[in-house]
């Protein structure tokens, strides 16, 4: 998976009004939420701080189902 990054390398902060399509269209992967539900309410109830830490936690995820 590779994320759009800034110049420095971090992923840039999303608001939490941000539509799960919206996120998974862009950076190319399945969070395995509905595609209507906000990025705040995944972080929730994931329990990750932030986008980059849910796309890695998305990234492992995916890499043990294959």
């Amino acid at each position: 998976m590779t994320a759009q990054r800034t110049g420095d390398g971090r992923i840039p902060q999303k608001r939490g009004d941000t539509l799960v399509k919206t996120i998974e269209k862009k950076y190319g992967v399945d969070l395995g939420y509905r595609s209507d539900k906000k990025l705040a309410t995944v972080l929730k109830d994931t329990g990750a701080p932030s986008l980059s830490k849910l796309l890695k936690m998305a990234d492992s995820s995916s890499r043990r189902k294959h």
